[in-house]
């Protein structure tokens, strides 16, 4: 226990720079007199650890120390390389360089273990651009201005401030503060289409948790029953937990959706692979606009 908090303090003071007695005391849960006894038992580790007396004094660290390798174990030196090379799989300015000096430090492979690529299947386009500018955007505090195209399939011109990077349901979306909409707002990065990195600059604020009434779509129970020979998009969609093999195949889905134009157009793009069990109302709302494409879709007598 106490090697655990010797660490700890170490990695605390590297962070912080100095601390006093009584505030690593309350972090860590114990007494003034043991911090004193654990700077001791650390000075005689060869840990070049001092305290300063005075108002502004405090416990620190010579500038000069350097934490060891052997500080850390083999699993979290390992820890330790696969977040940089995930950093430098997804196009962080981290130069391949930097990953084998610290190899060599840590005595690891700097083999990486994956790769990431934001472009699209099939199409050159520009995802990994967009992506690269706002990473940017949002480590510099940078001002976005964007046009994007919205749900009801109008496109709209934005100034945001990006706070953060999402990864959700594969897709990217980009958390934001919206200057002409005075409020927060989730982006979908692949709708997109036009965007400037501005030379201004923004104070963050914090993203409102959890996301408040508005903010997220109100989701009903929705069943769902689709044919065998979708089951690759459906289990793709769905998480395996709501879908219940049928003993013909089908596969039973039971899950909270929100019922929109959205989902309507995602249940279209299943033809005759999907019936609605329940609500009705869905059930209703789908034959309805299936029976609208039948007749904008009729074929024409060209000889009239």
């Amino acid at each position: 226990m106490q090697e655990s908090r010797l660490f700890k303090i170490i990695y605390y003071l590297l962070g912080r720079g100095q601390a006093t007695a009584a505030e690593l005391a309350e972090r860590f849960e114990v007494s003034v007199r043991t911090i004193y006894r654990d700077m001791d038992a650390l000075s005689q580790a060869g840990i070049p650890i001092y305290a300063e007396p005075g108002r502004n004094g405090g416990i620190s660290l010579l500038d000069s120390f350097v934490l060891d390798r052997a500080l850390l174990s083999e699993e979290e030196r390992r820890d330790v390389m696969a977040a940089l090379q995930s950093l430098a799989a997804a196009g962080d300015t981290l130069d391949k360089d930097t990953l084998n000096k610290l190899s060599a430090v840590f005595r690891l492979p700097a083999e990486n273990w994956y790769e990431v690529d934001f472009s699209r299947w099939g199409v050159s386009t520009g995802d990994n651009e967009k992506f690269e500018a706002f990473k940017k955007a949002v480590t510099r505090r940078r001002c976005v201005r964007i046009s994007y195209v919205g749900a009801n399939g109008g496109s709209s011109s934005r100034k945001i401030h990006p706070l953060k990077l999402l990864y959700k349901s594969r897709a990217w979306y980009v958390k934001a503060y919206c200057t002409e909409k005075e409020d927060f707002r989730l982006f979908r990065l692949s709708r997109i289409v036009r965007w400037e990195l501005l030379e201004e600059e923004f104070v963050p604020e914090p993203w409102p948790e959890p996301p408040r009434q508005g903010d997220i779509p109100e989701q009903y129970p929705v069943v769902l029953r689709f044919s065998g020979e979708a089951a690759y998009r459906v289990y793709d969609e769905f998480d395996v937990s709501q879908i219940v093999e049928q003993e013909n195949g089908d596969l039973l889905v039971s899950a909270p959706l929100p019922q929109d134009g959205w989902l309507t157009g995602f249940l279209l793009s299943f033809g005759t692979q999907v019936e609605v069990v329940s609500p009705v109302s869905l059930r209703q709302v789908l034959a309805r606009e299936a029976g609208a494409i039948l007749e904008k879709n009729r074929p024409r007598d060209i000889s009239t």
